[in-house]
């Protein structure tokens, strides 16, 4: 195809090479350069919960029927409809951004501002509001920096997303499960706990990319977008979000590096990024170079591979520096640990008189090497003595907070509290973890029941059916993740719809 490109029966020009003399992405990716242009299948104009439906669906299906096909018209799915559907997912009761409109406010007269947004998006004339920027507390005691956006920069950056969903979730590969439709985090310790089981992985590397969201290279990351996306319009709305810049203390600075974290659009942004930077990469890298088995899992920027012999994590290691370095990102030196882990660690650690093997973290879980009361090998994991500490704080606080309030609102609130948290701890081996966890809310919620007056008294006698009402008891609640991981991703016979899984990718393939 020379010049024009053809799809659909439609013939549409295709976008001129980049000029500039910094190397190309599809030279650096080993692809040829992204095809002609393609046209979607146009919603109806009546703008109706089944027309928006229909439209991503035929751009869900067009991206999966040719994988270099390049999206001319996508804006246009961008409908009142779609921007009524995107404000009401977003969260109620979050922060206001610089324009300190709360959700409460935006609601009065709802559909005559959408339609006033929908009117400026399609006619050039809305304006990306710089973020609000504010710290939160991390678990190793540092402070992480949130943009926070205005309102109706979350809802065209929600309908956005929904868009370029349909394009991209036939793109993205196995190992990827951070911050997709579908996925979640127990999905990527389910396939990391499965190919550490099932595999041959005597190493593990545990990476980690200093300050991701903060060193992502507009450039490339406009690049990356460009295999994909040819409507102009949806580019320079990406453009804006990226260079609208921060309010801090009542002075805007530009941003020319990196993306909000907290912005409704960055995870995707970021799963783009390193889609093309490492997803693909590793995959190439582990068809044509390994010579073992290689277990790959990401969850956003937290990356977790296992290897069966050393030379070769250790081979991965210097390239993957190199690749990163060549797209403007590098690896925490002190973060970024290659480990003994495995079914041998044990006894290797003990011929060499080191002790324990070594565990790491991922998706606030500590993974150990354990074994089954037969003494097999089993990995173990146990939720973050950091982060469980750092929750205990927070309770703390927010009940001292609220010591004055009835003891049936107090009860209430604990137990949504408490059940959150088992519903993300309670897997399997992590009962005592969740035991102490336990006790101590029972323990903490009685001193601040204690602290309401200088009179007042709260026996254990007292407080323990008080206890029994609101609180939940700690049990497991997740199933073993071999038996989850299967049920999702079942081995299927030749022909069969779903393909088997690869396990040594991660996830599905």
């Amino acid at each position: 195809m020379n010049g024009r490109g053809k799809s659909d029966g439609c013939v549409v020009p295709e976008k001129p090479p980049n000029n500039d003399r910094q190397l190309s992405a599809e030279a650096v990716e080993g692809r040829r350069p992204a095809k002609g242009n393609i046209l979607q299948p146009t919603t109806p104009r009546t703008q109706s919960r089944t027309g928006v439906s229909s439209g991503v669906q035929g751009v869900r299906e067009a991206a999966r029927r040719s994988r270099r096909a390049r999206f001319t018209a996508l804006l246009h799915h961008v409908t009142p409809e779609l921007l009524h559907q995107s404000f009401y997912a977003l969260k109620r009761q979050a922060a206001p951004g610089i324009d300190r409109v709360t959700w409460a406010d935006y609601e009065e007269g709802l559909n005559d501002r959408l339609r006033n947004l929908h009117e400026r998006v399609h006619r050039g004339a809305f304006r990306a509001a710089p973020s609000r920027r504010v710290y939160i507390a991390k678990a190793d005691g540092g402070q992480r920096p949130l943009g926070v956006a205005s309102l109706e920069d979350k809802i065209v950056q929600q309908a956005l997303v929904t868009v370029l969903n349909a394009i991209y979730e036939t793109d993205f590969v196995g190992i990827s499960y951070g911050f997709r439709p579908q996925r979640g985090p127990h999905d990527a310790l389910d396939a990391l706990w499965t190919g550490l089981m099932t595999r041959k992985v005597n190493w593990v590397l545990d990476v980690d990319i200093r300050g991701f969201f903060d060193t992502i290279e507009h450039e490339w990351l406009r690049r990356f977008l460009e295999h994909r996306i040819a409507d102009r319009r949806v580019l320079r709305l990406v453009q804006q979000w990226l260079r609208a810049g921060v309010s801090e203390e009542g002075q805007v600075k530009p941003t020319t590096k990196g993306t909000p974290q907290g912005a409704v659009i960055s995870p995707l942004l970021a799963n783009v990024y390193l889609h093309y930077v490492f997803d693909l990469w590793v995959q190439q890298w582990r068809r044509r170079s390994a010579r073992g088995d290689v277990i790959v899992v990401r969850y956003a920027d937290d990356i977790v591979l296992g290897f069966q012999h050393r030379w070769e994590a250790e081979a991965f290691l210097a390239a993957l520096q190199q690749r990163m370095a060549t797209f403007g990102l590098a690896l925490h030196p002190s973060k970024t640990r290659l480990l003994a882990f495995g079914r041998f660690a044990v006894r290797h650690c003990k011929v060499r008189g080191q002790g324990k093997p070594e565990t790491f973290d991922f998706l606030g879980f500590t993974h150990c090497c354990g074994h089954t009361r037969a003494g097999k090998f089993m990995v173990t994991r146990h939720t973050q003595a950091r982060r469980l500490a750092t929750k205990l704080k927070d309770l703390k606080t927010a009940l001292l907070r609220r010591r004055h309030l009835p003891i049936p609102v107090q009860g209430a609130w604990l137990r949504s509290v408490v059940t959150g948290y088992f519903n993300y701890h309670a897997v399997p081996g992590n009962i005592h973890r969740l035991a102490a966890f336990s006790r101590e809310v029972r323990r903490l919620w009685r001193r601040v029941l204690m602290r309401r007056s200088q009179r007042h008294r709260m026996p254990w006698r007292r407080y323990g059916p008080i206890a029994d009402r609101w609180l939940p008891r700690a049990r497991i609640l997740h199933p073993y993740p071999n038996v989850r991981f299967d049920a999702k991703h079942p081995r299927q016979e030749p022909g069969a719809v779903v393909p088997h899984a690869g396990i040594c990718a991660g996830g599905a393939g």
